[in-house]
């Protein structure tokens, strides 16, 4: 008679960190696709999240580049250079947080955000610039294009830094309202 080999279960960490990615996730798409402000929206700051709190850090880039392709489906083909670079700055948050996991203190996932968000300001309008055919290809191009993007920079900082308030925030709470409900 054979052994029977035990089926491979998921350990309790991993399952946490497959529904707190999935949870982003969903939560991303439903947030590109209702209406927002534009640049509002927590994708950065749950590709941040995500690198901070996830106990396999490495899958933290899933989470953006997800819900920008699955959101993507809906809303239509764009040029795939643009999007390349779209995808690579929103995934720039997750990488961030995976190496800042160390930094404890409060201020840490909003000093991490800060130069993600302006690193994604950046980059995305430098690749609508060069890729879009809105702008022309030289230094006066170049200028109006970031001063016509300026009123989205204001949009994403705030939004990220609100997202990031958000997650951390609500995980801060989560963690400890089990220990304030027993202290009653």
């Amino acid at each position: 008679m054979l052994a029977k080999t035990p089926k491979p279960e998921l350990s309790a960490p991993l399952l946490w960190d497959a529904l707190l990615i999935a949870f982003l996730i969903g939560f991303d798409v439903a947030a590109r696709l209702l209406p927002h402000a534009p640049g509002f929206m927590p994708i950065a700051a749950s590709a941040l999240f995500a690198g901070r709190m996830l106990r396999l850090p490495g899958l933290a880039p899933i989470v953006p580049l997800a819900a920008m392709a699955l959101s993507g489906l809906a809303m239509g083909p764009e040029d795939w250079r643009i999007t390349l670079i779209v995808y690579g700055a929103l995934a720039t948050p997750a990488l961030a947080g995976a190496a800042s996991r160390r930094w404890r203190a409060v201020v840490a996932p909003f000093a991490v955000m800060l130069p993600c968000s302006l690193l994604f300001f950046v980059l995305s309008n430098f690749a609508v610039w060069a890729f879009g055919d809105l702008y022309s290809l030289d230094w006066q191009g170049l200028t109006q294009c970031y001063i016509a993007a300026l009123p989205f920079l204001q949009n994403t900082v705030a939004g990220d830094m609100f997202w990031t308030a958000a997650l951390f925030g609500g995980a801060f709470l989560a963690q400890r309202l089990p220990a304030l409900s027993r202290s009653r």
